[in-house]
């Protein structure tokens, strides 16, 4: 059975860019806003981020948002747009002043102001050390965000429609955008969305690799339909992997943990980021910090031998740990068996973020091609997006100042739009697309089953497409995916019912994920250098002279991908040599 259901503007997630989003939306008087999730929203993942929101408050010593954009430049690799970035460090400020008022309940400094510590990469004067621009509540900052943006929904009556799972986007004859499909994971029914504008703020797409933070909801879900629907990738080669994830879980532990004063240690005992890092040690950028460990690993200095080091707070005492960051102190204890007051953390590298994604502009409209073409009605926001203020590498923090921002800005722009726009046309048979594709899923009777596939899809990523890369390892990557792709065309569902059909649904998820994982190792393959989260062990230096753009890749009705680009755009910080 199918439904149909009209609004005025739809927003895709319910994590904090959705919600956020929402938030502006719901406060134009007489638009109607809709939230889809597959997940009740206080599950999506922006929960699990841990240790802080960055905005040069200089609540605890002198800071300024030009600092902010200098550090994310750098930390960029020189990749970010600078105009974007220089936006979100200009608004972090007022934003996180709304999310206290909106009562985001941050920890305090003695004298009540919000309280504020370093992270990797934030510095003082232009690169003079560490700075305290880290806001946080306890390590549970995302969680908070998370919780008090769904409550402010709750007040303003946004619509929430919960567990229904987003599987196409509608575009109109002429082009616009003019709503979604979704999926009633309780019915098994279809319905169809019909709006002025649509959002997509639907996370990343970390489960392509096997050690990572992420949840198992995120399978690129928006991104891959996007892609499906003719709109270019931008940046996909370029995938963070976070430095401390519990060892072979995954589980991060969040960088709040060094912005406190813990350190990384290897079999020696030795505080190795002095070496590599002699400015910013165990605070350096994310992908030098994983680069590193990975590093001693590969060279026998894990401990024991094996392919983990240390992350050592025991000197933080107590007091600290307990009160600062409790849930790491409950996730060591629970997942590990290890006390962080007495023991130090088994930690490796794990994948944690996409600086890739839809390419927007900085309203969070987003664009096709090298002249970033407007698509009409089509915004996105957060991890799926790509405005590109990450570049080649995300700082920490940054990464909810993002959602945050960002999710601000599209719910602004798209309250504009829908007060002047008319309601585009539905295309005839709306679903006839994912009805094809549902009915393809649950005909095989033999084949394997998505488990299988996905598994040997996220090792294969793991070996050839994490930390360090080089070309013949991603050849043999791109292979075995694009095998894998062929092997899916029989993928077995077992469940032929309705309701609650998990194993549809995770059929599906696969499809997006190989998918990504293609573009992903395509676009790796295609960038001859290394830079930021890019690190080619067969092309080690940054080549700004051939590579200093963004890639674009587009899927043609053919199936093949075609690779474009476009220009970086510099306004106040010229490119220079990157050192910590």
């Amino acid at each position: 059975m199918i439904h149909t259901h009209t609004y005025d503007a739809l927003v895709v997630g319910g994590g904090g860019a959705g919600l956020m989003s929402a938030i502006y939306l719901s406060r134009e008087p007489g638009l109607r806003t809709a939230v889809i999730s597959k997940l009740y929203p206080t599950r999506s993942h922006t929960g699990a981020a841990q240790g802080g929101v960055c905005a040069a408050l200089g609540n605890l010593e002198e800071d300024h948002p030009e600092w902010h954009m200098f550090d994310t430049v750098k930390g960029s690799d020189y990749l970010g747009d600078q105009d974007s970035i220089e936006v979100m460090c200009n608004e972090a400020v007022d934003v996180i002043i709304e999310l206290e008022h909106m009562g985001l309940p941050f920890s305090r400094t003695e004298d009540g102001k919000i309280a504020q510590r370093p992270f990797g990469g934030h510095t003082h004067h232009f690169g003079q050390g560490p700075v305290r621009r880290s806001c946080y509540a306890a390590d549970r900052t995302g969680h908070m965000i998370l919780q008090t943006l769904y409550q402010n929904c709750i007040k303003n009556g946004v619509d929430f429609y919960d567990e229904f799972q987003v599987v196409d986007l509608l575009l109109s004859p002429d082009g616009r955008c003019c709503g979604v499909v979704a999926w009633h994971i309780d019915t098994g029914d279809l319905h169809v969305f019909h709006a002025k504008a649509v959002n997509f703020t639907t996370g990343g797409f970390g489960r392509i690799w096997s050690i990572t933070s992420n949840a198992h909801a995120n399978t690129g879900d928006g991104v891959a339909i996007a892609l499906r629907r003719g709109i270019p990738l931008e940046d996909m080669e370029f995938y963070q992997f976070h430095p401390t994830g519990i060892y072979k879980l995954g589980i991060l532990i969040t960088e709040g943990v060094r912005g406190e004063g813990g350190v990384l240690r290897n079999d020696h005992g030795e505080r190795f980021m002095e070496r590599y890092a002699p400015t910013m040690k165990d605070l350096a950028s994310r992908d030098v910090v994983a680069r590193a460990i990975s590093r001693e690993i590969r060279e026998g200095r894990g401990i024991n031998g094996k392919k983990y080091v240390y992350l050592d707070a025991t000197h933080l005492g107590a007091d600290v740990i307990e009160n600062k960051l409790p849930d790491i102190a409950d996730f060591c204890r629970t997942y590990l068996g290890v006390d962080p007051v007495r023991e130090p953390m088994p930690i490796q590298p794990t994948a944690h973020y996409a600086m890739g994604g839809i390419p927007t502009d900085i309203d969070c409209r987003v664009v096709t091609g090298p002249d970033n073409t407007v698509i009409p009605g089509f915004y996105a926001a957060g991890e799926v997006a790509c405005v590109s203020v990450h570049g080649a590498n995300r700082l920490g923090t940054n990464s909810l100042l993002d959602l945050v921002v960002f999710g601000r800005r599209s719910g602004l722009d798209m309250a504009r739009f829908c007060k002047t726009a008319d309601l585009p046309p539905l295309p005839e048979n709306p679903t006839e697309r994912i009805e094809a594709t549902f009915a393809r899923l649950l005909a095989t009777e033999k084949g394997e089953p998505a488990a299988k596939l996905r598994e040997e899809m996220q090792d294969v990523m793991q070996d050839h497409v994490g930390i360090f890369r080089e070309g013949p390892g991603m050849e043999i990557a791109l292979a075995k995916v694009r095998e894998l792709q062929e092997r899916y065309r029989s993928v077995l569902v077992l469940d032929k019912g309705k309701r609650f059909n998990t194993d549809l649904l995770e059929a599906w998820e696969l499809g997006n994920l190989l998918d990504l994982a293609e573009v992903t190792t395509v676009s790796a393959i295609n960038r001859t250098e290394s830079r930021g989260a890019h690190m080619r062990e067969d092309y080690e230096t940054r080549d700004d002279v051939n590579w200093l753009k963004h890639t674009l890749v587009t899927r043609s009705d053919e199936g093949a991908l075609d690779i474009t680009y476009k220009p970086v755009t510099i306004t106040r910080f010229q490119p220079k040599e990157r050192v910590y």
